[in-house]
């Protein structure tokens, strides 16, 4: 069946069921990858998976509230002569450390167009993709897009002409402004691509919940071709009535004109951080032990041995401890236990940095490296630089996509184009971000030039950036130099 055929169908519910199994994947558990990438939702937060502690207390001593007995098995009761003691609990935000890194690697430089217009029509047709992208922070975008791919496993993006008053920003005169939405399961989205039998995507539709201005709560399922626009809606959220009450949005379906199916979809297999998500729960675990033994044994304890006579008041200079003849007193100290656990902490982020290929950057680690080269820069940062080839694999084919629908919206919009969109050749290239050596790179060039120069004063000058007035700025220096000239400098001659 192909997807005119089952679109035309009258039951929206076989319609809708038959979208949603069209994936190449399984769907994501947005909620697991949710609470693993917030602090707050981790299993150390869960009172079901780590209990606060039960303790025992004597309500017939003198020393009321003292801790006589500890037992977490106990129900949790006070009228029992129990109390609850809150254990150490330690989250940590290394998932989130881990897609900020990759996403700054990826996209911490602009992306590159690498592109050859032949004529006047494809320069100007390059110059108006160009202000498109311009017009909707495609730096910003680009970052966003990658944000929710290594947190959520899967993104799309939305383009969309809106009519605004006539203009001539593209370069042409037009009534309609491109524009880009994104959809995510951040969002609340659930994404549901639709391919064929030869893995071409032919269909994309969106899930989503939303209380109308009637303070109704509906669900909407909206699928794009390359040919029309449908909305169906239903009451109720997703799970409860949704499905069973579908409805044709009124309006719908919308036409689409240009030919191809407006969004473009990454997915990968899974999330960025799901090959230590085990070695972070540890990490996690481990600290929040720590943290509780300390409570009961960072203050030193003395181990005594005898009938103590005699204890010095609290605060005493020169304070001692009488005991009878033969009593024996002596402090209580780990011997090997903070070691251990040291090595295991340090074991467990040299292996999260390494297998997920994240760069240790932080204060403590480069404070001692000092200046390197750049060649020493790119050996630092070579591994996550592999990953952002590896990522390259998603992300050249969805920015190609990206290039050729605008190049189909423009095509659409401005007639005189037509052709030039269909040979107009836009490669996009990522870069990776690592910090540049501009004194090695200068040098290098330098002698590559035969030690000549290789800068105009007026580029070093807008290079620099301390002047707001480049020609400004290059007339002063050159006053300067006149002024100094014209004084003689040495001794009159006879």
């Amino acid at each position: 069946m192909t997807i005119e055929e089952l679109l035309q169908s009258e039951d929206i519910s076989k319609v809708v069921s038959e979208l949603r199994n069209g994936r190449l994947s399984v769907e994501p558990n947005t909620k697991e990858h949710a609470a693993q990438y917030d602090p707050k939702l981790h299993d150390i937060n869960d009172t079901q998976k780590r209990p606060d502690k039960l303790v025992v207390i004597d309500k017939d001593s003198d020393e009321y509230g003292e801790v006589k007995n500890v037992n977490p098995n106990v129900e949790q009761t006070t009228e029992q002569g129990f109390r609850i003691e809150p254990v150490a609990r330690i989250a940590l935000a290394i998932q989130k450390l881990i897609v900020k890194r990759a996403v700054a690697f990826t996209f911490g430089n602009p992306v590159t167009y690498g592109s050859n217009p032949e004529g006047e029509d494809e320069k100007a047709l390059l110059k108006a993709i160009n202000r498109a992208f311009h017009d909707v922070k495609e730096k910003t975008l680009n970052r966003r897009i990658a944000r929710s791919l290594y947190s959520m496993t899967e993104v799309a993006e939305l383009w969309y002409p809106v009519e605004v008053p006539e203009h001539e920003t593209y370069g042409f005169k037009t009534t309609k402004k491109f524009k880009v939405a994104i959809f995510s399961p951040m969002f609340g989205d659930r994404l549901y691509p639709y391919f064929d039998d030869t893995r071409d995507m032919v269909a994309f539709s969106r899930q989503f919940t939303r209380k109308d201005r009637d303070m109704i709560t509906r669900t909407y399922f909206e699928t794009y071709t390359k040919d029309k626009h449908y909305l169906w809606c239903c009451d109720g959220l997703d799970g409860e009535v949704a499905g069973k009450n579908w409805t044709l949005a009124e309006g719908f379906p919308k036409e689409l004109t240009i030919g191809k199916i407006p969004v473009i979809y990454a997915c990968q297999p899974q999330v960025e951080w799901e090959d230590v998500q085990s070695l972070i729960d540890r990490l996690e675990k481990l600290l929040s032990n720590f943290a509780d033994t300390n409570d009961y044994h960072a203050s030193p304890k003395i181990f005594v041995q005898g009938k103590v006579i005699g204890f010095a008041r609290k605060g005493e200079a020169g304070a001692i401890i009488e005991g009878e003849n033969g009593a024996t007193a002596q402090y209580l100290a780990w011997q090997n236990a903070p070691e251990s656990v040291k090595l295991e902490i340090e074991t467990l982020l040299r292996m999260i940095y390494t297998i997920t290929q994240t760069p240790d950057i932080s204060f403590d680690t480069v404070k001692g490296i000092g200046a390197i080269s750049g060649v020493a820069l790119q050996l630092l940062f070579m591994d996550a630089h592999l990953k952002v080839q590896d990522k390259s694999e998603i992300f050249s084919d969805y920015l190609q996509r990206r290039v050729n629908v605008l190049k189909a919206f423009f095509k659409q919009a401005h007639l005189e184009w037509s052709k030039a969109c269909d040979n107009l050749i836009i490669e996009p290239e990522i870069v990776p971000y690592i910090i540049e050596d501009e004194l090695s790179k200068i040098n290098i060039l330098t002698s590559a030039n035969g030690n000549k120069q290789i800068a105009s004063r007026r580029a070093t000058i807008q290079r620099l950036g301390w002047a707001d007035n480049v020609d400004e700025e290059e007339k002063a220096i050159i006053n300067e130099e006149d002024r100094e000239n014209s004084y003689y400098q040495n001794e009159p001659t006879i």
